[in-house]
């Protein structure tokens, strides 16, 4: 393989490492995400809290 070659992959690999490596910002939709469950979930906590039986007038 030419020298000049090699280097260039090289290079290439290094840089690929290096993104893989680096922080990336978490995107915006996972808050929306977790706020939807968490939703479901308080959603799904009252509609299967047993009800109290409604005192008679």
């Amino acid at each position: 393989m030419h020298p000049d070659i090699h280097l260039a992959l090289h290079h290439a690999r290094a840089a690929e490492l290096r993104a893989e490596t680096e922080p990336r910002p978490e995107p915006r939709h996972n808050l929306r995400t977790r706020l939807g469950w968490t939703l479901i979930e308080v959603g799904l906590k009252l509609a299967t809290r047993p009800r109290q039986p409604v005192p008679a007038h």
